[in-house]
Formats: C-alpha cells, sequence, structure tokens
C-alpha cells in the first residue's frame, strides 16, 4: 500500500500549497484553484448548502483539467440542465467518509446519486470508476475530499421521448407552425405513436403567405386543420427514402410529389433546407414554403347547365327550353343525356328543324329519345346493347374501331359529369324509330310503293315543292329537283327514312321504307 502513503504527503503538500484553509468540502472546492468549473457546476446545481451541512460527505473532485477533457458540448449541455447536472455531481458525493486507509479492491462505494462507484487499487494509483486519484485524503470539517483526474459519468436516465411536435415547439424558425398546430389542437394528434413525416414551413415561409389571407387561415379551423395535414405523412420518410416524382400521401388525403434536382430537393414546390430531424414518432424536414391544398373544384352543374354551358349546344339548349324539359333535366335524375352539336342540328333540312321545333309535342319526343333515366358512363356502354330511354323506345349502342355510335350518331365526347348525370355528345340528332316519332301531316299528295326498291312515285305533288329523303338521325341524304315525281332510290342503303315535301313554309312528311 506504498502509493497511499505516496497520496497522503502529496496531500499534505496540497494542502500547504493549495489550500491554505479548510472548513468544509464546499470550501476546499471553492478555495482551489484547480476546481474552478467543479466550483460553478457546484453553485449552479445549489448544492453548496447541502453539502456544506453536518455530513459527513466524501467528494471525488475532478479538476478543471477533467472537465476540460470533456467534449464542450456535452459539457454546456450538462452545465445547463440543472436535473442533469444534479445527477453527475451527486455521483461524486459518497455519503460518509471514505479516507484512502479503507478502500479496497473492487470496493463498491454508493453515493448520493443512488448508483455505486467502483473502487481499483493497482500497484501505482488507486482508481474510482476510470478516474485516477491524484491527490487523497484531503480533511474537512464534514468529511473528505480526493481530487480525480476525469469525471465519472453515471448511468443517466434515458432522456424523455422527442415528438415531432417537440422538434417544432424547440426550433427558433418554427413559432408560426407552432401556433398555427396548437391553433388547429393538432399537437396531441403529433405526439402520438405515430410514426409521422412532417415538412415543416419556416416562419420566412409564413411570412410569405399575405398576411390577411394568413390571419384567415388561422381563424378557420377547418382550413387550418386542412393545410396543416397536407404537411404531414403517416409514415417515416428520410431524405435516403425520397425519390425524383415519387407520391407521398399525407393526412389531409392529397398527395405531395417529391422532385430531386440539381437545386435540391422540392416537395411540390417548396424546397427542402433541412432534413433528417429525427424524432422517437417520426421525422422533420425543414421547407422554404407553406403547401397549399388543391382549390375545391367547383361545384358541379346539372345536365341542363352543361348544355347551357357549353358553346356548340345552342341549338339544343332552345329546343330544350322550348319544351320545357330544363326543369325535369336539372332534377335529381339521374339522366344521361346524348347531346347533339349545333352542327348535328345544322345537319337536318331547316324547314323540317323548323317545323319540329315548332310543334312542341313532336320535339319533346325528338328530345326525351335523347335522354337515359339513369347514369350510363363510356364504361357502362357495351355494343349491342339498348339503352331505355324517356321517350320510351330504346337507342341501340354499337362500339366499334371507328367509335361508339348510338344509333348512327357518333360519340364525339363522352362522360361529360354532373350533379345529376352524364352527357355524351354526339354528331347527329336522333330520331326515334316510331310511326310517332313526327306527327305526319296529312299530306296531298301519295307516294308508291312503300316499300320500294328502285323508286318511289308521288302523285298529287305541286311543281314547286321541295323534296328530299332524311334518315332517322336526322340528316337530309338526299335532294331532288322541285316537282320531281319519280324517285330513285335503287342506290340507298336499305332502311327506314323519312320523305319531306316542303312546299313554302308548310312541311309534310310519309315515313317511307327502302328495300
Amino acid at each position: 500500500m506504498k502509493h497511499f502513503f505516496t497520496l497522503i504527503a502529496a496531500a499534505m503538500t496540497f494542502m500547504v500549497s493549495g489550500w491554505s484553509q479548510t472548513n468544509t468540502v464546499v470550501d476546499i472546492i471553492v478555495n482551489s484553484p484547480d476546481h474552478n468549473t467543479l466550483e460553478t457546476a457546484v453553485l449552479a446545481a445549489g448544492l453548496e448548502g447541502d453539502l456544506s451541512g453536518t455530513g459527513p460527505f466524501t467528494v471525488f473532485a475532478p479538476t478543471d483539467s477533467a472537465f476540460a477533457a470533456v467534449d464542450s458540448a456535452t459539457l454546456a449541455g450538462i452545465l445547463a440542465d440543472d436535473a442533469l447536472l444534479t445527477a453527475v455531481l451527486t455521483y461524486h458525493v459518497h455519503g460518509g467518509e471514505a479516507f484512502a486507509g479503507g478502500l479496497m479492491d473492487q470496493m463498491m462505494v454508493s453515493t448520493l446519486n443512488g448508483q455505486e462507484l467502483t473502487v481499483t487499487l493497482t500497484d501505482s494509483a488507486t482508481f474510482i470508476n476510470n478516474a485516477m486519484v491524484t491527490v487523497a485524503d484531503i480533511p474537512a470539517d464534514n468529511g473528505v475530499v480526493h481530487v480525480i483526474d476525469a469525471v465519472l459519468v453515471p448511468t443517466l436516465p434515458p432522456p424523455p421521448p422527442t415528438t415531432v411536435v417537440d422538434i417544432i415547439v424547440d426550433s427558433e424558425d418554427h413559432d408560426t407552425l407552432e401556433l398555427a398546430v396548437v391553433t388547429a389542437d393538432l399537437a396531441g394528434t403529433l405526439s402520438g405513436d405515430g410514426p409521422f413525416t412532417v415538412f415543416a414551413p419556416t416562419d420566412d415561409a409564413f411570412a410569405a403567405v399575405d398576411s390577411a389571407t394568413l390571419a384567415a387561415v388561422l381563424a378557420d379551423i377547418e382550413t387550418l386543420t386542412s393545410i396543416l395535414t397536407l404537411h404531414v405523412h403517416g409514415g417515416n420518410v428520410l431524405e435516403a427514402d425520397l425519390m425524383d416524382q415519387m407520391m407521398v400521401p399525407t393526412l389531409n388525403g392529397e398527395e405531395l410529389t417529391i422532385s430531386l434536382t440539381d437545386s435540391g430537393a422540392y416537395v411540390n414546390n417548396a424546397l427542402i433546407t433541412v432534413t433528417d430531424l429525427v424524432a422517437d414518432n417520426g421525422v422533420v424536414h425543414v421547407i422554404d414554403a407553406v403547401l397549399l391544398p388543391a382549390p375545391p373544384p367547383p361545384p358541379l352543374g346539372t345536365v341542363v347547365d352543361i348544355i347551357i354551358d357549353s358553346p356548340d349546344h345552342e341549338t339544343l339548349e332552345a329546343a330544350v327550353i322550348a319544351a320545357d324539359l330544363a326543369g325535369t333535366l336539372s332534377g335529381e335524375g339521374p339522366f344521361t343525356v346524348f347531346a347533339p352539336t349545333d352542327d348535328a342540328f345544322a345537319a337536318v333540312d331547316s324547314a323540317l328543324l323548323a317545323a319540329v321545333l315548332a310543334d312542341i309535342p313532336t320535339l319533346t319526343a325528338i328530345l326525351t329519345y335523347h335522354v337515359h333515366g339513369g347514369n350510363a358512363l363510356s364504361t357502362d356502354l357495351m355494343d349491342g346493347m339498348e339503352v331505355s330511354t324517356l321517350n320510351g323506345a330504346p337507342v341501340t349502342v354499337t362500339i366499334n374501331e371507328e367509335g361508339t355510335f348510338i344509333n348512327d350518331a357518333k360519340v364525339i365526347v363522352a362522360d361529360l359529369i354532373g350533379s345529376n348525370g352524364v352527357v355524351h355528345v354526339i354528331d347527329a340528332v336522333l330520331l326515334p324509330p316510331t310511326p310517332d316519332s313526327i306527327d305526319e301531316v296529312v299530306a296531298q299528295w301519295a307516294v308508291m310503293p312503300n316499300p320500294a326498291k328502285d323508286v318511289f312515285t308521288l302523285t298529287g305533288v305541286a311543281p314547286t315543292a321541295r323534296i328530299a329523303m332524311v334518315d332517322l338521325t336526322g340528316r337530309t341524304v338526299r335532294e331532288f329537283a322541285q316537282g320531281t315525281t319519280v324517285l330513285s332510290v335503287g342506290d340507298m342503303p336499305r332502311g327506314t327514312y323519312l320523305l319531306t315535301v316542303t312546299e313554302g313554309r308548310n312541311i309534310q312528311t310519309k315515313k317511307v321504307m327502302v328495300q
């Protein structure tokens, strides 16, 4: 035990040169030129009163050099955290007198911290844990001080969990976001188990938003919540996980787009300026702009609104209004409207069109033949299917390489969705295939034979009459010279047509069939 006598001798020398006066263990520390940091720490932790008490105490006192060997950031953190500082300092104090002569190898020494220190004796030195005793047995009125060359670090309790909310609250650059999260009552949610990935706009990002707009948003909890939840993904997405054009779903229900460029990583239009602030329940990425949800789509209009708002359906609009169907087609529905364009109506013989527009029952019959009482999207249509109409007669769907047809009318725009149904734009007017589809005027002329294979012969036709053949879509397919009485139809496709004879403003029709 020769090294103990050496330590005691050193202590006596230390007392003469470095400790001019002794009293309590605190006085020894305060009066030592080598323990300024320990003195500061004891005073900062408010332990000078306790350690000046009756005791006895045994203090293992790290020198300034010992504290200097601690990482500066770590030391600053310890000094700034009262609880942590107290835990470290009390780990250096034994609640009793433990002089060097009483220490034994592998002896366990209890501390005021509640944990124990391990004594190790070698041929040349005494160690407390991994710290060597450099000066032993400095007596005090209430105990003894041993000088050691290293700071003793106790087993520290794990730090409290850090949430993504804690990262935001502790940040100097996210005061507005903190206010917004608290206002929207999302702090509790985002402090939960998670994981959450938060794209956190800075105060400068919020400052770039119009002040009146920002104030309005903060006052509208529903809108504020929608915006904030757009910044949160329900999962862990670290920087290493980001890929160009990656879509990130959010608690808002919308998706964010990641873009990796030469200038950095973006989420939508916001640059990610700081990545991977890791919390126990997720991660925070700092961004330089506020993300805004997509504006809500305008409210859907009815099928009538779609027709009225279309620049290509003025004739259909006029017809619907004339037939007093606008109210009906603005109802709950659903309705599927096959909507002929203005060009489709223009292809109908003008006199015939004028007569139809003037004959409300006939007009209603034709218009209701364009309406199905249900939702029939393009994906619902199948080749050969028949679709019922409000007219009572069905239309036939044909789907081939050229497209989708309703009877002989081609669908040129499909699936214009309204609040009460859907509109499909077609390139021809549909005429109901029934004898009463157009009221036939009691004509003063006759046509024979009917059906005919090659020619129709007319009788009772005025020499000035205009004569035409119209198919069941309303297209004029053939016109004849005025007063013609023999109509050649042998080259026409077989089918049913309307034979129209127009004299002035009077139009007469008969249904004829080409065999």
